[in-house]
């Protein structure tokens, strides 16, 4: 493979903001495999289609997209392990393509033969791809425009704008997280960051639809980050996401949510709730009740003082926070999907041993099943799954 002073030429060779360079740098790299058919696939915003990249510069036809739970590319990018198939031309080989630790898609190379050693440099390959999109991806709207598939609205378009990569994973904690109806999402956010040893979590519903709703919940995300970011306690952020919405808009816009710190170390869990969905805990492949907090009333509308609510959680346990979109959408005849069918769902997905990325997909796609309509409100969840005691550092 190039060494990294000729991946650097090629780089400044063919730029960095174009998403064809992507396509040609990886064909360069994988020259002495005698690779052929090189194809890097982006998961679209919905999380249900592996999005081909164009290959400009050297014409190669675009092949069609690949849906994400019916095709061999699909359980490459769900399992995120290498997946080989046997053909006349030799073996068709699908590697993840992860972008830091957040998995952004696919790429396809069909190589002579699938020994050990071709795989594995057809995974390092995806690594190196994952490496290139991140770069470009803060110069260019070029992948954001292939994950779309189609038109979205303002409020939507402003709501992915505040959010993290959809997928952390870490040895020991990871975090996954959705937003329906994804084109036109308006009021629900989340948030997270890792900073040394605790995880930060949030999740956010602000009151309305459209471009207001947005608006307020860009405010409140930004003041969560702002606050999170100054070592500020669960307790300060929660009174001062109060003192800012009711400064900005007088009691008359409001947003539900909650703030949560997991200490990696010891699996505890400290959290505040301001009129929201209770959380549920996932423990042993099932969902065996909800993580109770005396919540205050929305913030903007008076939130005094919080309860903090602590759970110590077991290795292995994972906690699901969402919004109220998910348990009150209602298919056609009028049947609610409600909490208790939520938590049989996520039961049933959690048991198959899946990572939380798939699961979160999974369940958020069976909702979406269920209430074929549209959704009267937007809906998201958050897991958080916590394997055990952080590496030392």
């Amino acid at each position: 493979m190039p060494s990294p002073v000729d991946i650097g030429a090629g780089l400044r060779a063919t730029g960095t903001t174009d998403p064809a360079s992507v396509a040609a740098l990886v064909a360069a790299a994988v020259e002495e495999l005698g690779a052929t058919d090189i194809v890097v696939y982006v998961v679209d915003v919905e999380q249900v289609q592996l999005v081909p990249l164009p290959d400009e510069l050297t014409h190669v036809e675009v092949p069609e997209p690949q849906g994400v739970a019916t095709t061999v590319a699909g359980r490459a990018f769900t399992t995120q392990s290498p997946v080989t198939v046997d053909r006349a031309e030799g073996v068709r080989v699908w590697v993840p393509v992860v972008a830091g630790s957040t998995p952004t898609g696919v790429l396809a190379v069909t190589v002579p033969h699938g020994d050990a050693r071709s795989v594995l440099a057809c995974e390092e390959l995806g690594l190196f791809a994952g490496v290139l999109m991140a770069a470009q991806n803060r110069t260019t709207d070029a992948f954001r425009l292939h994950q779309q598939r189609k038109p979205m609205s303002l409020a939507a378009s402003m709501q992915w704008e505040l959010l993290p990569p959809l997928v952390l994973g870490l040895p020991d904690v990871s975090v996954a997280g959705m937003l329906e109806p994804a084109y036109d999402v308006g009021g629900d956010a989340f948030d997270y960051a890792v900073n040394g040893p605790a995880l930060d979590v949030a999740i956010f519903d602000a009151m309305g639809h459209g471009v207001r709703s947005a608006m307020v919940a860009a405010l409140t995300v930004g003041t969560y980050r702002h606050d999170r970011r100054e070592g500020s306690t669960l307790g300060h952020m929660h009174a001062s996401l109060e003192a800012t919405l009711d400064a900005r808009f007088g009691g008359e816009a409001f947003a539900t949510g909650q703030l949560a710190r997991l200490e990696r170390q010891s699996g505890t869990l400290t959290w505040v709730n301001a009129g929201h969905p209770l959380p549920m805990l996932i423990r042993d492949n099932r969902v065996i009740g909800e993580l109770h907090c005396p919540p205050t009333v929305p913030w903007g509308l008076g939130a005094g003082e919080p309860d903090m609510a602590t759970e110590t959680l077991e290795p292995g346990d994972g906690v699901l926070f969402y919004t109220d979109g998910v348990v009150d959408a209602r298919a056609p005849g009028g049947d609610e999907f409600g909490a208790e069918r939520l938590a049989d769902l996520t039961g049933q997905v959690i048991s198959q041993g899946l990572s939380a990325g798939d699961a979160v997909r999974r369940v958020v796609r069976a909702v979406l099943d269920h209430n074929i309509t549209e959704l009267r409100d937007d809906a998201s969840m958050v897991l958080v799954r916590w394997e055990g005691r952080a590496p030392e550092r």
